[in-house]
């Protein structure tokens, strides 16, 4: 038998404040995944990345409550230059989003930010700088 990570899920408040964050990053959804309860969508390689909302996990596990804080996952969107992780960061602060960490030149050799997403998960944008 063999076993292979095929999906990451994240679990959102409001389906349409996730959506719309990362859509900004980039991702595509189709039109109306705004009003669904799930959501997922294929992304390069063969993984799926889900999203489903606080309700829709309640509906089979009534005793699910959030999770206080953030910090338990991060997903890492990789951009064409370290130009682009500071563009992108800004563009992010500009449209309302928490910034973690601002873009600084890491010692492991990237050009590494953080953002929130709605839902207070880190998500790193990062480029490999030369």
């Amino acid at each position: 038998m063999s076993i292979r990570l095929n999906v990451i899920e994240i679990v959102v408040a409001d389906m349409a404040a996730a959506l719309a964050f990362y859509r900004r990053l980039g991702l595509e959804f189709p039109e109306g995944s705004e009003n669904e309860p799930h959501l997922d969508i294929e992304l390069a390689g063969g993984i799926r990345l889900a999203f489903d909302t606080e309700d829709t996990i309640r509906s089979f596990k009534p005793e699910w409550k959030a999770v206080a804080g953030a910090g338990r996952m991060a997903i890492a969107f990789q951009c064409d230059s370290p130009g682009g992780v500071d563009a992108k960061f800004q563009e992010m602060m500009d449209a309302g989003y928490h910034g973690e960490m601002k873009p600084f030149d890491a010692f492991w050799g990237q050009r590494y930010a953080v953002v929130h997403d709605p839902d207070g998960n880190g998500i790193d944008l990062y480029a490999t700088m030369n």
